[in-house]
């Protein structure tokens, strides 16, 4: 079993007053040592770029939502929280405040005896221990009197509110949503401890707010008892600790005599879990004396965290190590998340190929109706061959009487009246085929969105079944535009040709009819509406126009006037396509990719290697800091002797814990060389 209290390591000389220590490097060292200087220059910019870096990653994750059903989406959406709770919370704050005190946020399962802990480490009554389960309660922070700054802005956790004193979190006045500061002389100034609410709490608000206030802790001091110290719950947190390389130490609480074996199984779950250098310390199962277990119980645990506290070193070297961690573990979420939002991107590109198949399918459909004679046939043709009839006009075409013009312009002038006729049987011939189109490609939409996880979600509470209510009056409103347009064009035509503009003064309507028969025939072409088109009416409405304009023109005019039918078709498809589209388009999943995630994260990662590197490389030897007697702040049973205080761990040779050996390397003695090189 670790004790971590027998040796703290190895600093950097004595260390100054608490808070002060960069004051005096300003002041004393860089002054007296240019290269002091320049390497403390050279890291104050490696600060400065690393945290513009971080801004600008901060900035590119909380651009993203990831509002689509993608696979594992949820657990993406809990990671993109994290990852900004983490620069929020925990690292630019600490980045941007190097000498904020040191948090210690205790954590652990319900009823572990965190607050007993809290309170028995400060002598007083701080954070009342909740009689009922689950707890309701908001966190409590104490501090030093003289660090009550650093804690009562949002510096860190800006998402709480701040109250002041102690408070009966076993009642409802405590917020989930605050945290309560208390100042006690008691705590080394430098150091602060957080009594986090219970990590496997039944209360959802309860356990992400301790995953949240764990996320924002310099070290994590984890409680645990002797009958739940292998709870799945908690050892998923630890899990994620290991995982970012977070500083964490273990307190066994509530062992009973005897059952000291715990303490080995605990050491080897946590080695299993990739803490095997976390210092453990087990607190004995004792009677309460006023709420406090006794001094000699928690004697160890006070000793380390005041000798932590009283030791600027040693606090540097644990905030950096866990900063580090959060960086590594930031970098690694970030590049998680450009993946997701790279699927999101896919997935949105899936759902909008759906729609624009379905459309397109829908616009070859009408296309295909409108120009393969299919239009030909029912009311339309019944009312162009009412119309046409078999008079003088069909004869003279068939003739070929070379007063054609004349007899054209004789035959509309007579059958002018029943123009309106063919035009309202086209309109309606039309409609039918735009509107079946449109509701196929609707449901058809709909269906394969449905089964689509990302798609189902947007359908809900959305009529998208069946095509939009307004959209018959819309084709009706288009096919009276382009039946405008076609007048338009054989107006332009004969206006080019002055004598036969004068001959057809009272025929423009019934050519206008024509070149739309033509254009429902365009297809087949001359034999095909031949062989299709009863009684030859599409020949005949070639004919009659050629007679007029000349074989060029009537191509020209027939093409023109399809493009243009195609292009009103098109915008009326379009229009029912928004209609999903458009729900994508409010995600913004369309433009979104991974690319920028994944290079804002590449400069962290570079520009957190750049920090490293120009970190002031630590000088001078080695020197104890276990010894608290005459500290100025220290905890409660940190002076008091134990019986383990002549025990050491038996897998440190040199007697320091593994915790430490992590954080300052080897001890180097004068008696030898330094482990690792003998």
């Amino acid at each position: 079993m670790t004790h971590p209290s027998d040796d703290l390591g190895r600093t950097t000389g004595d260390a100054p007053p608490p808070g002060t220590e960069e004051v005096a490097v300003g002041r004393h060292a860089a002054d007296e040592d240019p290269v002091v200087e320049r390497a403390t220059t050279s890291a104050s910019q490696g600060t400065d770029e690393l945290v513009a870096a971080l801004d600008v990653l901060r900035g590119e994750l909380t651009a993203q939502r990831l509002p689509l059903v993608t696979p594992g989406v949820e657990e993406d959406r809990r990671t993109l929280a994290l990852a900004v709770d983490q620069l929020d919370d925990y690292l630019l704050p600490r980045l941007r405040s190097r000498s904020a005190p040191l948090l210690v946020v205790v954590g652990g399962s319900t009823g572990a005896g965190k607050s007993t802990l809290v309170n028995s480490l400060l002598g007083e009554k701080v954070t009342v221990p909740g009689v009922l389960r689950p707890t309701t309660r908001s966190p409590v922070l104490v501090h030093h009197p003289l660090d009550v700054r650093w804690f009562s802005t949002d510096r860190i956790l800006p998402g709480l509110a701040r109250v002041s004193g102690t408070a009966d979190h076993g009642t409802a006045d405590g917020s989930h949503r605050s945290v309560r500061l208390v100042a006690s002389e008691v705590l080394p100034q430098g150091l602060a401890l957080l009594d986090a609410p219970d990590v496997d709490s039944v209360v959802v608000e309860n356990r992400e707010l301790a995953a949240q206030l764990l996320g924002a802790a310099d070290l994590w001091l984890f409680v645990t008892t002797a009958a739940r110290y292998a709870d799945a719950v908690p050892w998923d947190l630890l899990d994620e600790a290991a995982s970012r390389r977070a500083q964490v130490a273990l307190v066994l609480d509530r062992v009973d005599p005897g059952a000291e074996a715990v303490g080995a199984d605990l050491r080897r779950l946590a080695t299993e879990n990739g803490l095997g250098d976390a210092p453990i310390f087990l607190v004995p199962e004792a009677p309460l004396t006023d709420g406090l277990l006794p001094e000699s119980a928690v004697a160890e645990v006070s000793r380390w965290l005041s000798a932590l506290g009283g030791d600027a070193g040693a606090r540097t070297a644990v905030i950096d190590a866990t900063r580090d961690g959060v960086v590594d573990d930031l970098v690694r979420r970030a590049d998680v998340l450009a993946a997701a939002v790279d699927a999101q991107h896919e997935a949105d590109a899936h759902l909008r190929s759906v729609v624009v198949e379905a459309y397109d399918d829908a616009r070859r459909t009408v296309a295909s109706a409108t120009s393969d004679g299919a239009m030909l046939r029912g009311e339309v043709l019944a009312r162009w061959q009412d119309f046409v009839g078999t008079g003088e006009v069909f004869r003279a075409v068939e003739q070929k009487v070379g007063s054609v013009r004349d007899a054209i312009s004789g035959f509309f002038r007579g059958r002018g009246r029943n123009v309106p006729q063919v035009e309202e049987a086209i309109t309606h011939g039309l409609e039918a085929v735009v509107l079946d189109a449109a509701e196929e490609a609707a449901e058809r939409t709909y269906r394969a969105w449905r089964v689509d996880p990302a798609g189902a979600a947007l359908l809900d509470g959305l009529d998208l079944s069946r095509a939009s209510g307004s959209l018959r009056p819309r084709v009706a409103q288009e096919i009276r535009g382009w039946q405008a347009d076609v007048l338009a064009l054989v107006g332009e035509q004969a206006a080019a040709r002055r004598g036969t503009a004068r001959a057809l003064s009272f025929g423009l309507n019934g050519l206008g009819v024509a070149l739309m028969i033509l254009v429902f025939a365009s297809t087949g072409g001359v034999t095909g509406a031949e062989i299709g088109i009863a009684g030859g009416t599409a020949v005949l409405a070639q004919k009659l126009l050629e007679a007029v304009f000349g074989d060029d023109a009537v191509r020209r005019l027939a093409r023109t006037a399809q493009d243009r039918l195609g292009d009103r078709v098109a915008t009326v498809l379009d229009g029912e396509a928004r209609r999903f589209t458009s729900q994508l388009d409010a995600l913004g999943t369309g433009d979104a990719t991974g690319a920028a995630l994944r290079a804002a994260a590449h400069e962290v990662r570079m520009a957190a290697r750049r920090e490293q590197r120009a970190r002031p490389v630590p000088a001078g030897g080695a020197r104890e800091v276990g010894d608290v007697v005459g500290q100025e702040g220290a905890l409660r049973g940190a002076r008091a002797s134990t019986p383990q205080d002549e025990t050491r761990d038996a897998t440190a040779p040199d007697g320091r814990p593994g915790f430490w050996r992590r954080l300052f390397g080897p001890r180097q003695d004068a008696a030898g060389p330094a482990e690792g090189e003998r």
